[in-house]
């Protein structure tokens, strides 16, 4: 006797009800002919993660429950077919009236059609890109259900994603009989995390005594990426199955139900290095916000520098050159190189690649201003004017061929204010706005020498990641001028924005006051550029986006 349960790693999209409903009807129907008769789909499947307020909208909640029934009615005629699907329901916590109704983060347990089991997620983050508190109320039971054929049939107790984390709740359904325990997920990515929620997994089943499968998400929402990578635990910890990462799956384990205890197995996929899961979340952040967004393709301004370059790779490894363009736009200050380095990147990525001199646009700047800056020495206005023709012509291009335009500012320069508003942050997704300027060039080497899309071995040139960072808004300029070595600055930053370390701590741990002083006041002051930049993807443990949240007007300075 032999009973198989199936994992739906699947792709959603938020709103989507009837395409998610959909995927999870083909999905059973896929795994029931493969032997399985059990499905679990990620959390909040029907509506997709995170649907943020549109929660807080009665007529999406009912929607939600429509398309739970449509499910249910498609998949009524799979005899013992058991399917656990993830929905918000209850009502509207915010009116006025006495009676408040609550919404929950549920998952319905669906058999031959039928609702014979519901459950609430207990444990709500708040915390980093979660706010969940701000929409549901804790749940307070527990379930554990049967699933499987007649004589081989498994006590399964369910939980959702937090609520692992925990120790109570996985008792609980122990204490109520469970055999299993299945958690259904959905878990933003970072550097790590897989790693964490392993580990973390391994620790709930030698605590509660049952073997454990991970049903995990799949996909690019906003800022937020979900790598699927779920996986199986058997009684002893051991791992008994892993899918696949950043793509699609129907992930099958299962076991003889013979011996004590039962034995899992399903496909394991290796480990993976911390630079490949950092491609595919770019790759898959890039491909879901152009795709899931309906824009035909990318546009975006090829400098010759490292962060375009970076961006250029990773964008035809998500699209396709077919679907991207590149612009070189010199200045008066272009080095040769730079323009004969983009060339030879967009010849070797196959991308359409254009010149256009920004030139006449900038003396005819300068010359309607002469007047108004007379007496006055060039500064950061002129270079910031140059920033802002280039975003200018980009945007132009963007509306009249429809493609999104790709920022290329990393997370050193959003920190410090290295960036131009409404010039280089002009643009509709910021692909690589959490990767500090050292991983920039870890992940341009990186790419180099490995080719995971099949778009082109080495699409780097040497010299774009060999040569001294410069914007070239001025004569014989570099980054350098104005910042700290990017090794001193990103580690300042990580300590300061990603771990909340104080300036003493910092200077304590071997770092110049001035430095320290200079980066956290750049931090601080620049506030208000963050809050007009494009979202961009996520992929450290807080980015400049939902995990953080300061305000403008500050004068807290430790």
């Amino acid at each position: 006797m032999t009973f198989t349960l199936c994992v739906a790693q699947l792709n959603f999209v938020v709103g989507d009800l009837d395409g998610n409903a959909k995927k999870i009807i083909a999905a059973t129907q896929q795994a029931y002919a493969a032997g399985a008769r059990l499905l679990l789909t990620p959390e909040l499947s029907i509506c997709g993660y995170a649907a943020e307020d549109l929660f807080l909208r009665p007529a999406f909640v009912r929607a939600c429950d429509d398309a739970v029934k449509t499910v249910a009615q498609a998949v009524a005629g799979l005899k013992d077919m058991t399917v656990v699907v993830g929905h918000p329901t209850g009502g509207d916590s915010r009116t006025r009236s006495v009676a408040v109704q609550s919404r929950f983060n549920t998952a319905s347990v669906l058999r031959e059609g039928q609702l014979v089991a519901s459950y609430a997620k207990q444990e709500l983050p708040n915390y980093q890109v979660f706010d969940e508190r701000r929409y549901f109320t804790p749940g307070d039971a527990v379930c554990v259900f049967e699933a499987g054929e007649p004589g081989r049939r498994v006590r399964v107790g369910l939980l959702i994603c937090e609520d692992a984390w925990f120790v109570q709740p996985a008792r609980l359904a122990r204490a109520a009989g469970a055999e299993l325990l299945a958690v259904i997920n959905a878990s933003p990515f970072h550097l790590g995390k897989g790693d964490e929620r392993e580990i973390a997994m391994q620790t709930r089943v030698r605590d509660s005594g049952l073997a454990l499968v991970y049903a995990h998400l799949v996909g690019g929402q906003d800022e937020v990426v979900f790598e699927g990578h779920s996986f199986a635990l058997n009684v002893d910890a051991t791992l008994a199955g892993r899918a696949p990462s950043f793509r699609e799956d129907l992930f099958f384990v299962s076991t003889a139900c013979q011996g004590s205890p039962w034995k899992w197995s399903g496909a394991i996929e290796p480990p993976r290095t911390p630079e490949q899961d950092l491609w595919d979340a770019l790759v898959l952040g890039v491909r879901d916000y152009v795709g899931k967004n309906g824009f035909p393709g990318a546009i975006l301004g090829l400098s010759g520098g490292i962060d375009s370059a970076l961006v250029l790779a990773i964008a035809v490894d998500a699209l396709g050159a077919e679907k991207v363009r590149a612009v070189m736009m010199p200045s008066p200050y272009t080095a040769d190189i730079s323009w004969l380095d983009a060339r030879d990147m967009a010849q070797r990525m196959g991308v359409r690649y254009d010149e256009i001199s920004i030139v006449p646009e900038f003396d005819a700047f300068k010359s309607s201003l002469a007047r108004e800056f007379a007496g006055r020495a060039e500064d950061a206005t002129e270079e910031n004017i140059q920033a802002r023709i280039r975003g200018t012509l980009l945007m132009a291009l963007s509306n009249k061929l429809g493609s999104i335009v790709l920022t290329t500012g990393n997370k050193s320069e959003m920190a410090t204010g290295y960036c131009t508003l409404y010039g280089d942050m002009a643009g509709g997704f910021a692909v690589i706005k959490d990767l500090a300027k050292t991983l920039v060039f870890k992940m341009a080497a990186w790419r180099n020498a490995n080719d995971p899309y099949g778009t082109g071995a080495n699409p780097i040139p040497e010299r774009i990641i060999t040569r001294a960072p410069s914007a070239e808004l001025r004569a014989n300029q570099t980054d350098q001028d104005s910042l700290p070595p990017y090794e001193v600055l990103d580690a300042i930053v990580d300590r300061y924005m990603e771990n909340d370390q104080s300036l003493e701590s910092i200077v304590e741990a071997g770092f110049s006051r001035t430095d320290v002083e200079k980066v956290t006041r750049l931090i601080k002051i620049n506030e208000y550029k963050r809050r007009q930049a494009p979202v961009g993807i996520r992929v450290t443990h807080r980015s400049f986006g939902k995990d953080w949240r300061y305000p403008i007007t500050n004068r807290f300075r430790a």
